[in-house]
């Protein structure tokens, strides 16, 4: 069995078809998918799910991307995240690629979802692109590790993700490390131990290599666990079987 730790079943590409990425869940033996946040005002959306279906979890964030959405506040979080169904706090991060200039507010927006977690002692979903030392930087600096949580969608280097560990995150593994170039992230996934290891689709988007160009769904997260199994010459249901263990580790509000 697999588990997607990381999609967006409430954005309308996978939303119009629930019934059939459900039922694709099935087939391809993906027991439980986390639904993720990335603003307040869908967030309700996204807790709905995981109220009306037993094998889904959400979290509530607000993603760094997102600039003109209500900020969110230590006490909003805590408040929202105190829910059965509701199993972490993000995705939040830092992300220098698509927005630039001042981004204060994005640092303390990730400052926010920190405390908020520590406070509900519910675990982080982080995201990273283009700012890896900003992002370590303000995990130490608020005390991160006292949450804990994953590195969601890892495409960083292995230096990134020894000192995530350091300071007890997951490391998680997209359809991106079934891209034929992605040969620097296909060594880290050799070496993450495999205790400390996540896998996700981040669905709607980036679909595994059988799928590329296609919306991605949960269902097709055994293609990463494929991948990672073949680069580290182990069976599927090893890396299926292991992940999943991490996946209730850490997001311990969930039930199995």
């Amino acid at each position: 069995m697999f588990i997607d730790s990381h999609c967006h079943l409430d954005f309308p590409d996978l939303a119009e078809n629930l019934p059939r990425i459900l039922a694709n869940m099935v087939a391809n033996q993906v027991s439980h998918a986390l639904c993720v946040s990335v603003d307040l005002p869908d967030f309700p959306k996204v807790r709905a799910l995981a109220e009306a279906h037993s094998n889904l979890f959400a979290s509530v964030g607000v993603h760094p991307d997102y600039q003109d959405t209500p900020e969110p506040t230590v006490a909003e979080l805590v408040k929202l995240a105190d829910h059965p169904r509701v199993v972490a706090i993000g995705e939040t991060g830092l992300d220098y690629f698509r927005l630039k200039g001042d981004l204060e507010w994005q640092r303390e927006r990730f400052r926010t979802h920190i405390r908020a977690a520590r406070e509900a002692g519910k675990p982080l979903i982080i995201h990273t692109r283009e700012a890896a030392a900003d992002t370590l930087r303000i995990m130490r600096e608020e005390g991160a590790a006292e949450a804990g949580g994953v590195m969601h969608c890892f495409t960083e280097s292995w230096e990134v993700a020894e000192q995530a560990m350091e300071m007890g995150l997951y490391i998680s593994f997209s359809g991106i490390v079934t891209f034929k170039k992605a040969l620097a992230l296909k060594e880290v996934a050799k070496q993450v131990p495999l205790e400390r290891m996540l896998i996700e689709t981040d669905s709607p988007y980036l679909a595994p290599a059988p799928f590329r160009g296609k919306t991605n769904e949960p269902a097709w997260v055994k293609h990463v666990a494929e991948e990672i199994a073949h680069l580290r010459e182990l069976s599927v249901e090893e890396i299926g079987k292991t992940t999943s263990i991490n996946y209730f580790k850490l997001f311990s509000h969930a039930s199995e």
